[in-house]
């Protein structure tokens, strides 16, 4: 859903082409597979595309030196992350809610089933995390 909500504000904010938005999964369990019926739900009902979108791809080493921003949706995300890329010397890692002034994880719709309330932590953070990123 982070993606999808990144990219819509970034394309409503006239910014979609100072970004490289993507996706990258520290584990395996869900690689390829379509976006999940319940997450896809609550995107359209919001009005945000996500087509063609599957889920993404596993995260490597190499991606530490690509991006100038990684960020997390939780704690478990950035321990996963920080193993795979082999720490973060440069400050690069960050959870999705600092943006926001919140320093906790996004609601994870997993184990609760309550798509809205990620939704929301999403949207929340996504929001601050464009106002933060300088207009190039």
């Amino acid at each position: 859903m982070a993606e999808a909500i990144m990219k819509h504000m970034a394309s409503e904010a006239g910014r979609h082409d100072e970004f490289e938005i993507a996706s990258a999964a520290v584990s395996e369990e869900e690689l390829g597979n379509p976006i999940y019926p319940p997450a896809a739900a609550v995107l359209r009902r919001h009005g945000i595309a996500y087509d063609g979108q599957r889920t993404a791809r596993q995260m490597k080493a190499s991606d530490y030196g690509k991006y100038d921003l990684i960020i997390a949706m939780d704690e478990s995300n950035i321990r996963g992350i920080r193993r795979i890329v082999g720490g973060d010397p440069d400050g690069k890692i960050r959870l999705l809610l600092e943006y926001a002034g919140e320093h906790r994880n996004v609601a994870d719709p997993w184990y609760t089933n309550d798509f809205e309330t990620a939704y929301n932590d999403i949207f929340k953070g996504c929001r601050a995390l464009l106002a933060a990123l300088p207009r190039s």
